[in-house]
């Protein structure tokens, strides 16, 4: 056998298995309810003791431009920049102004956790009082065991991330389902409830008390103006708006296809927000009457259903429904902004902005715990300071909120611009000018938001002094962190996805966690990953898995114990990164291998045996042609030392096509390793380089057979026996059978 059959053996080792996991659009929704949707048990209370009775119609156009406002983020979102705000706001407007808006949005997600925990405990503590007064028993202080509630669940939360125990999608999905039946019984119980007595719409014209035009009642500012009424009711009601960030981290997760799920995720938030909060604010100042109204501006909700029409036990029962869907959505949202406040900062940290330290792992659950705790403790201090008072926490939370609007708006304009290729989709009314775009509805909203932002800082006092003091003091911060980080020496490289290192474990699907039957794609570079790109777009990942696989080279024979270090280099995680962002993008699964071995060919074809891979699909080398590609790895193929092998197709890619197609065939009965490799090699040798496939395998075999009949025909046929070689000397007849 020629000694080129002999490919020397490399051997494998894993180094890490990862599996993305996508959510349909229900679950997605879901999540993102979970923290928007709980405004309504808060925001229409908070909205009231600013404006007035008018609240309904301020907090109506609130919610329907909440849907225009989500299309900003849905835009952002398709040109896929992972992490929410804080990189599209970098990678348009500069690092400073990126910091600047990090910081306000932490500021929201810090103030989100408290305000939704005190207004859980001021529901409780409702309720709790509602039941003590029927028996005649004493009543709990409100915002003192509000305080109490809040900083409970704040601790539990806090422990759950510590322990890395995620909240699942599928349970938020289930408290959403629980919530949905919850407000469609409030809506059809209050609609009946105004059948039976009188009532009368709100004013338009809202109430402006002292506290809620702030500076502005020292500035001469004619305050009947009813562009500046709007301004300043609008800002008051921005908080039902809260939770768009959380719209944009879950997109990454929303499966296949992705634009289409993030329309109907967003459909089915606005649809439920809208319906939620503006059925609470409008019934609250229809069935409540006004003198009784402000003992439930903490909750609202419970005050509504108390006004029902109907027995007491049955709206005592229903008011404890609406405790515990609050309790469950509260509590959630709280847990969300937990969540997202450790995602943002490990972003800045991955960024290259914050130190290494606050990333430290925890020693057992290997959470990120120095920045779980220093939110926590944030959150906690922010509840003792209020006092449980649930308007103060809202006029402080409004200025993130607002702010983080106005710079993903900025940003996204400014994209246009820097980034003026095709996109899936845009904002809409957009206006053609020759070769020049000029995004209307992208500025107007701006212009709008910016309006009200800017309005806010000067009626919301609390909001705006606490927000700016903690917006300097976290870009000093930022900023004095990013400085000593670019003075050392050695960094590590930043934007790389962490990932977690199995190393030298038995590699098989049970490591890699993939099906049999699965598409295997050996990548070399992250620049081009157009194949990956291509199979992704082309595969149902539910169906047939897609493993994406590098080889890390060795140098001399491999040990077998080679270090993660050594194994998974910073080239390979920007590889991965890539592969993983690309994933993301389409909202399909891939799985992630490297294998550390001295032959390219082999750990590929060694990979593709062990996860039993139909198909191998590789792009086209600089360095070989792409026949010469397909033989090196079908000769790689048949040094595989098991008779049990299948048939692999192996697949060459360039230049968005298929360029040629190899089978690998596996052995045939009853024939040697050392006849199979013959053949195979015959097959490769006979086939020239250029022009694919001319002479097939079973031509092979059919022209050795027809020249060995041809021989022991003739007499001259020679094989071995044990006695020696023996020769024919006649002319059989040979019988053929059909």
């Amino acid at each position: 056998m020629p000694s080129s059959l002999k490919t020397p053996k490399g051997q494998i080792a894993v180094a890490t298995t990862v599996m993305l996991t996508f959510i349909s659009f229900w679950r997605a929704a879901a999540i993102v309810l979970n923290d928007m949707g709980s405004s309504a048990y808060y925001v229409p209370g908070i909205a009231e003791q600013a404006i007035g009775k008018a609240a309904p119609w301020f907090l109506l156009g609130v919610m329907l431009f909440s849907y225009v406002v989500r299309l900003v983020y849905m835009e952002s979102t398709m040109i896929f920049m992972r992490g929410g705000m804080y990189p599209v706001v970098r990678s348009t407007l500069g690092g400073t102004l990126a910091k600047l808006s990090v910081s306000a949005l932490l500021f929201d997600f810090v103030l989100t956790g408290p305000i939704s925990t005190v207004s859980a405990g001021q529901y409780i503590v409702g309720l709790l009082n509602n039941v003590s007064a029927h028996f005649g028993a004493p009543q709990i202080p409100q915002n003192l065991g509000a305080v109490l509630f809040g900083c409970v669940i704040i601790l539990y939360f806090w422990w759950q991330n510590i322990r890395g125990i995620e909240e699942s999608s599928s349970k938020a999905l289930k408290i959403m389902q629980f919530i949905t039946v919850m407000v469609v019984l409030l809506v059809i119980w209050g609609i009946y409830s105004l059948t039976q007595v009188s009532w009368s719409l709100p004013p338009l014209q809202p109430q402006l008390m002292e506290h809620s035009v702030g500076w502005l009642k020292d500035l001469n500012i004619p305050l009947g103006n009813i562009g500046i009424l709007i301004a300043i009711g609008s800002g008051h009601c921005f908080l039902a708006m809260s939770g768009q960030e959380t719209f944009a981290q879950v997109s990454r997760e929303i499966a296949h296809p992705k634009l289409k799920n993030l329309k109907r995720a967003g459909f089915i938030i606005f649809i439920f927000c809208f319906v939620f909060m503006v059925a609470v604010a409008f019934f609250a100042t229809t069935l409540i009457p006004d003198e009784a109204r402000p003992n439930y501006y903490d909750n609202l909700i419970i005050g509504i259903v108390g006004y029902f029409t109907g027995p007491e036990w049955m709206k005592l029962g229903f008011q404890g429904m609406v405790v515990i869907a609050g309790f469950l959505i509260l509590a959630g949202a709280s847990n969300t902004a937990l969540i997202g406040s450790n995602s943002i900062v490990n972003a800045i940290c991955e960024d290259g902005v914050l130190t290494d330290w606050f990333r430290k792992p925890h020693p057992r659950y290997g959470t990120t715990y120095r920045i779980i705790n220093s939110v926590a403790i944030l959150q906690i201090a922010t509840i003792l300071l209020s006092g449980g008072n649930v308007y103060l926490l809202g006029e402080a939370y409004a200025f993130g909120v607002l702010w983080s609007f106005v710079f993903e708006t900025l940003a996204v304009i400014v994209l246009r611009y820097k980034r003026p290729e095709e996109r899936e989709w845009k904002f809409p009314v957009n206006l053609h000018i020759g070769k020049i775009e000029i995004p209307i509805g992208l500025l107007l909203t701006f212009f709008v938001l910016l309006a009200v932002s800017v309005t806010n800082l000067f009626t919301k006092q609390i909001s705006t002094i606490s927000g700016v003091a903690f917006t300097i003091f976290l870009f000093t911060l930022f900023t004095i962190s990013e400085k000593y980080r670019k003075r050392k020496a050695t960094l590590a490289p930043v934007g790389l996805d962490p990932f977690r290192i199995h190393a030298n474990p038995r590699i098989n699907r049970a490591t890699v966690g993939c099906k049999p039957h699965n598409i295997l794609l050996p990548v070399v570079e992250s620049k081009d990953l157009s194949h990956l790109n291509a199979v992704l777009e082309e595969t149902n990942t539910k169906e047939k898995d897609v493993v994406v696989m590098t080889t890390h080279l060795l140098k001399g024979p491999p040990l077998g114990r080679e270090r993660e270090e050594e194994i998974f280099t910073d080239d390979i995680q920007d590889l991965f990164t890539r592969a993983v962002k690309l994933a993301e993008k389409h909202g399909k699964s891939v799985h992630l291998v490297v294998a550390a071995s001295n032959d390219t060919f082999f750990s590929i074809a060694q990979t593709a045996f062990k996860l039993d891979s139909e198909v191998i699909i590789l792009r086209v080398s600089p360095n070989y042609t792409p026949l010469q590609q397909a033989k090196a790895l079908s000769e790689a193929w048949d040094t595989i030392p098991n008779p049990l092998k299948k048939d692999v197709m192996i697949r060459i890619w360039r230049d968005g096509e298929y360029i040629l197609d190899w089978n690998a065939l596996p052995p045939l009965p009853d024939v040697s390793r050392e006849t199979l490799r013959g053949i195979n090699y015959l097959y490769r040798e006979l086939n020239p380089e250029e022009g694919g496939e001319q002479i097939s395998r079973s031509r092979v075999i059919e022209m050795a057979v027809e020249r060995l009949v041809g021989e022991y025909k003739a007499g001259q046929f020679v094989w071995t026996t044990d006695q020696g070689p023996r020769t024919t000397d006649h002319k059989p007849h040979l019988k053929t059978t059909k």
